[in-house]
């Protein structure tokens, strides 16, 4: 697979090797493919999948979703206040971990 090294790498620098489906998929499918379809802007993406990810509580993946938001130009007071509002549709503990995610890469980013 000469491909497998161009275009998004997430996938590749998380596995190499290890996984090559998986790298696939995530590399190839997901952020090659399904991330750069034009009906939605990488912004309105980043907020679905950060309000999917806190809905279900993967707190673990918005490590890197929340940051990756930011790039796309959701605002801190956005992330914050989505999780808030969600915190009363998909349970206070997936709020409250999400929030400590957000808390830890909001600290990062300003040192």
């Amino acid at each position: 697979m000469t491909d497998e090294k161009q275009g998004w790498q997430g996938g590749f620098n998380a596995f190499g090797d290890f996984a090559p489906g998986l790298v696939h998929y995530t590399d190839r499918v997901l952020f090659d493919e399904v991330w750069e379809r034009p009906e939605l802007s990488p912004r309105d993406r980043s907020f679905a999948t950060v309000a999917a990810l806190v809905a279900t509580g993967k707190a673990e993946q918005l490590n890197f979703h929340i940051p990756f938001a930011i790039e796309h130009g959701v605002t801190w007071d956005e992330v914050k206040e989505l999780i808030t509002h969600l915190a009363f549709y998909t349970g206070w503990p997936n709020a409250m971990s999400a929030m400590a995610v957000a808390k830890n890469a909001f600290e990062k980013e300003n040192r």
